[in-house]
């Protein structure tokens, strides 16, 4: 028995669970069985790489393939996963599920069709919010127009004409009109687009001033109705472009008339200051009356309803000027003004009413020294502007009553620059007053810096 068949033999046996000697001789110990272990298993590594080398080449290309295509189907498992995961984080930056999405889109598109109509019905304002109009009535055609004629139209012209003649229909009778085929002139049979629709009214405060089209392949009861709660929805903003315009003119009017209510009892004494420095001291009475003229001339000018601070201020110190030539050294004024607060801009003529009030009501009736102290200081987002004076007084009952309206004519200027500063700045920004009678009147008002009533005008 040689070797080779002395390790099959061991192998054997190992496999068997037991151990006999190579040679086929009886066992002589340990030795004999740990040699015949040893014999055994180095045979049976060789016969295993032996076994290895005759596999065929090709079944090592398969395996290096098949290794291949699983890691390419781990990484397409892989990224199809990580996509997924980019997907849901940028999804969910939007607006949640369907419905509340589809909500703010609705809400999103009617918000840019009406905020350009706060102007008012106009060509312009019309041609801004036919596209957004379009989108949210879901037709090709929207049309816009006012009593006059066709203000905008946005998707196509096909007939124009005769959309533009039962438009004008509608502003008129102030009725709603469902226009088929023949009524628009169509000719094209089925292949049109735009051979029906309907035309609803636009109203403000119960009157007809326009009418809004929408035009589609096909018209119905369900698109009149989203038709007329679109027109609805115009016509609420439209209103409210009314309302703005009306508190302007107020707020106008208010301003002339605090200017048609100059004191003449002022005029009167600036002139009679005037006088009597002409023949003692003829370069004052001109000085004087050129700033009488300048402070004429500047309170009737046609302005802006708003001016800076700075030019308030150059406007008070025209008219203490006159003042002075009056009360003489018994007037003393102090003005602190912080550089910062010059230009904020303000309603005009809000700041000499209350310095008039302050002398003609304060002053003008108190014996000795009168003294006058002007102040606009930086309070962070507001100008704290504030005239106080020592003087006389007033009952803080009688006080209310003038801010309310229910004290005649008394006061005008006061309660005036409170309802403009209210209408202006918000009812926070009304006129602060502390006073009492024998303790003086110290007024204050808290002006914003950045307002948007008055930033963009």
């Amino acid at each position: 028995m040689n070797a080779a068949d002395g390790a099959r033999n061991g192998h054997a046996g190992a496999r068997n669970g037991r151990f006999r000697p190579a040679s086929g001789h009886p066992p002589s110990g340990s030795a004999v069985c740990h040699g015949a272990y040893r014999g055994g298993a180095s045979a049976f590594t060789e016969g295993n790489a032996g076994h290895r080398e005759g596999y065929p080449p090709q079944y090592g290309l398969v395996y290096s393939a098949a290794m291949v295509v699983l890691i390419i189907m781990f990484l397409s498992v892989a990224t199809v996963l990580c996509c997924a995961v980019l997907f849901w984080k940028r999804s969910s930056r939007h607006v949640g599920a369907p419905p509340p999405r589809a909500t703010y889109e609705v809400l999103h598109t009617a918000s840019q069709a009406v905020s350009v109509l706060r102007d008012g019905l106009t060509a312009a304002a019309a041609v801004k919010a036919a596209p957004s109009l379009r989108h949210l009535l879901g037709t090709p055609v929207v049309a816009i127009a006012d009593r006059d004629g066709v203000l905008a139209c946005h998707g196509s012209d096909q007939h124009a004409e005769a959309l533009a003649r039962h438009l004008r229909g509608v502003a008129t009778t102030g009725r709603a009109q469902l226009l088929s085929a023949a009524d628009l002139g169509c000719g094209h049979g089925g292949d049109c687009l735009v051979r029906a629709g309907v035309a609803v009214p636009i109203a403000v405060d119960g009157a007809v001033i326009g009418a809004l089209a929408a035009l589609g392949p096909s018209a119905d009861a369900a698109l009149m109705r989203t038709a007329t709660e679109v027109a609805r929805f115009v016509s609420t903003h439209l209103a409210l472009a009314e309302l703005d315009a009306s508190r302007t003119r107020t707020v106008q009017a208010q301003l002339n008339f605090l200017r048609a209510q100059i004191s003449p009892h002022f005029v009167y004494n600036a002139l009679t200051a005037i006088e009597s420095f002409v023949r003692s001291d003829p370069e004052r009475a001109r000085d004087l009356l050129v700033g009488f003229a300048e402070f004429i001339r500047w309170s009737f000018r046609e302005h802006s309803q708003y001016a800076t601070l700075a030019e308030e201020l150059r406007f008070v110190d025209t008219y203490l000027e006159l003042e002075r030539a009056r009360f003489g050294d018994r007037l003393a004024v102090s003005l602190r003004v912080a550089p910062e607060v010059l230009s904020v801009r303000v309603p005009s003529l809000v700041l000499q009413p209350l310095v008039e009030n302050a002398v003609r009501h304060g002053l003008e009736r108190l014996t000795g020294t009168a003294r006058l102290q002007i102040s606009a200081e930086d309070g962070g987002h507001e100008a704290v502007v504030t005239v106080e004076d020592h003087g006389i007084g007033v009952d803080p009952g009688h006080l209310a009553d003038v801010l309310a309206g229910r004290a005649g004519g008394q006061s005008v200027g006061l309660r005036n620059v409170d309802e403009r500063l209210r209408a202006t700045f918000g009812n926070d920004h009304g006129l602060t007053i502390e006073t009492g009678i024998g303790a003086g009147t110290k007024v204050t008002m808290r002006l914003p810096k950045f307002a948007p009533a008055v930033s963009g005008s």
